[in-house]
């Protein structure tokens, strides 16, 4: 009797999936990130530096990390309120409701653009009425913020609306038979529960913000120091034919953003292991 020392595996197929899996992901992701890596490197230790640590790049770098953190927090308040109505409320043309949250999923990033301007700008619908307010919206930080929250909004909706559904609400039966009001139970039970959900939808839409591109640049101005997002700045570099130091800009663009991303991924496993135990 012949004795087989290797395992079988369960799924047929597995060690042709699995070189079929790594070819693709090594031409489509680690190539590219490998060659722009290279291309980076031309510029020598001293020049990468010195391209990161002109003011205008850590300008972009600034408005653009902090613009897609406001914009996922602020998405965070309104997804959360959107998917609970969606789940919880009963209100005419709900289902339209809920298809129209995936809008901006379908629509391109310049119509998306092009229409946050035509709003927003000093003599568009709302653009006049809050310039009357002393508000201006287009061409400023704000706007940046405002286009961020348009593209991100159905990532945080649509991580929270199935943990949402899925919620036991004979939870919060026993925390209002307990004498909590609503708003502690809402406090203390459902987000503690939704929040790894919710956690997912914050990096789902920071990590969207800082990749945007074509959303941003028409409501954004591009005012160099001011309203430039890295992403611009790295056309730019490449409309003026500084491949490397766009490449510079690429790389740490990537870096900073897998680093944050690695960071909020390792407080949503806590979170997730927490409400496990």
């Amino acid at each position: 009797m012949k004795l087989s020392l290797k395992e079988k595996s369960v799924l047929p197929g597995f060690g042709l999936s699995l070189g079929y899996t790594v070819l693709a992901l090594s031409l489509i992701v680690l190539i590219p990130l490998s060659a722009l890596v290279l291309r980076s490197s031309e510029l020598g230790l001293a020049g990468f530096i010195d391209t990161l640590r002109h003011p205008r790049v850590l300008a972009s770098f600034q408005i653009t990390f902090l613009s897609a953190f406001k914009a996922a927090l602020i998405n965070v308040v309104l997804g959360v309120t959107v998917a609970w109505f969606l789940v919880r409320g009963r209100f005419p043309l709900k289902r339209l409701a809920d298809a129209l949250v995936d809008l901006p999923f379908a629509l391109p990033t310049a119509v998306s653009g092009i229409a946050l301007t035509t709003l927003f700008a000093p003599n568009g619908m709302l653009g006049s009425a809050l310039g009357k307010l002393g508000i201006k919206v287009a061409f400023t930080p704000t706007g940046i913020m405002v286009a961020m929250i348009f593209i991100g909004l159905p990532f945080v909706i649509r991580s929270v609306q199935p943990a949402l559904a899925d919620l036991n609400k004979e939870l919060e039966e026993a925390s209002r038979s307990l004498g909590a009001s609503r708003f502690q139970t809402l406090l203390r039970v459902v987000l503690p529960l939704l929040s790894p959900a919710i956690l997912s939808g914050f990096t789902l839409a920071f990590s969207r913000a800082l990749g945007e591109y074509g959303s941003v640049v028409f409501i954004a101005g591009n005012m160099p120091m001011k309203t430039e997002i890295a992403s611009l700045l790295i056309i730019t570099k490449l409309e003026q034919f500084d491949y490397a130091g766009a490449a510079a800009v690429a790389v740490a663009l990537l870096s900073l953003s897998l680093l944050a991303i690695l960071l909020i991924n390792l407080l949503q496993a806590r979170t997730t292991r927490y409400l496990g135990n």
